[in-house]
């Protein structure tokens, strides 16, 4: 009863606002691995998280291998009339919108909800094709137009991709079917809107802007929100600290400085840039600052893992990230996970520098559980505020 109270108030204070709410699903590592594939996987597949941030070639873009085989967040919407059904990933890392489709034949298709077009009495075929890439493979897709439905959003003629082909590994082995994405237009399949452009210009936000809230704790049933059409401040405490977008492709931002512990690192003397991407689960940090990284917070790697002693956590440094001249610490409970007693820090690296050649660091929902984030589309800018 006291959840369905505070529920209550929390949407009589935010009327206007639409809620999808997230799930936080297996981890793809974790079910390749209890599957016996995940070994064989990992060394044929060096993956590299900015390789999505690449301007589109003719006919094809480079997309997330969402939040590569680690936990992931995604909710429900549906395509159609009638509508059919999708877990998809919100991603603000890509712009597309793409489902698996009744076209599709290969085994990452065969668990997943499929989008049948026939079954749908609005939709209709542009007769394009289109190839998105992933680190693991080329994803293909026909392209299409329906009505799109978010909780109480409807939006009509929108443009999106429906599977062909999907690499098996390791799309069969995730929990979501597609992926939404929510970045600027200048990512997306050319001469076709967003759905987050068709929100805007058909008038079915309150305002331009969504935001997300992690769980610190989250569950299959509940792993968070993402709120389309504003703020909601029930989900965080403080003021929000707004920085400008560098330039309208990614919700790209400048970074300050990256300190561990009392250290400043002096990584971003010469100007950083990071991306806020809920696409992408761990923090990733340029591949030249891993190693003195890994050794100024003790860990060291193994199968794939940065790992370190369970028993030290307590002793590690806080990670500290200066934005717009304020600090955004990230404690070790934080960026160390403990998976039934191995423990290990949540990075990566990256291989991809900004277009300007500034190192590229990726904030992903690791950051994002500790931080509230708001996208807001008219000004440019993304804010942060400390998570309830």
């Amino acid at each position: 009863m006291k959840w369905l109270i505070l529920a209550l108030v929390c949407l009589q204070l935010s009327e206007g606002l639409v809620r999808v709410p997230l799930r936080k699903g297996k981890s793809m590592r974790q079910a390749m691995k209890e599957k016996g594939v995940l070994e064989d996987f990992l060394k044929h597949h060096k993956y590299d998280p900015g390789r999505k941030y690449h301007l589109n070639e003719l006919n094809v873009a480079h997309e997330p291998m969402t939040n590569y085989l680690n936990s992931f967040y995604f909710g429900e919407i549906s395509i159609g009339t009638p509508p059919q059904t999708f877990l998809v990933v919100f991603d603000t890392g890509s712009s597309n919108l793409w489902v698996p489709s009744t076209y599709c034949q290969d085994k990452a298709c065969t668990n997943h909800a499929k989008f049948n077009p026939n079954a749908s009495s609005t939709y209709s075929s542009i007769g394009e094709s289109y190839t998105l890439c992933y680190g693991v493979g080329d994803l293909y897709v026909l392209l299409g137009y329906d009505t799109v439905t978010v909780q109480n959003i409807i939006v009509r003629n929108q443009e999106f991709g429906l599977s062909v082909d999907e690499p098996t590994d390791p799309f069969y082995y995730s929990n979501y079917d597609g992926v939404l994405g929510m970045a600027y237009p200048g990512v997306a399949i050319p001469g076709f809107k967003t759905l987050m452009q068709n929100m805007v210009q058909q008038d079915q936000l309150s305002e331009p802007i969504f935001s997300f809230y992690f769980s610190r704790n989250p569950t299959y049933q509940y792993g968070g929100e993402v709120i389309l059409g504003g703020i909601d401040s029930q989900l965080f405490t403080g003021q929000i600290t707004w920085a400008p977008v560098i330039e309208e492709v990614y919700w790209k931002i400048a970074l300050d400085e990256f300190s561990i512990g009392k250290n400043n690192t002096s990584w971003c003397s010469q100007g950083c840039h990071a991306i806020v991407d809920t696409g992408t689960f761990l923090l990733t940090i340029p591949y030249q600052y891993l190693e003195d990284f890994l050794n100024a917070v003790g860990a060291q790697e193994s199968y794939g893992y940065y790992v370190v002693d369970c028993s030290s956590i307590q002793n590690m440094p806080t990670l500290t990230f200066v934005i717009n001249g304020v600090k955004f610490p990230l404690p070790p409970s934080v960026y160390v996970f403990n998976d039934n007693g191995s423990c290990s820090v949540a990075v990566e690296e990256t291989y991809v520098a900004s277009e300007s050649g500034h190192p590229l660091w990726i904030l992903g929902d690791v950051f994002l559980r500790q931080y509230y984030s708001v996208f807001d589309m008219a000004n440019n800018r993304v804010g942060f505020a400390l998570s309830n």
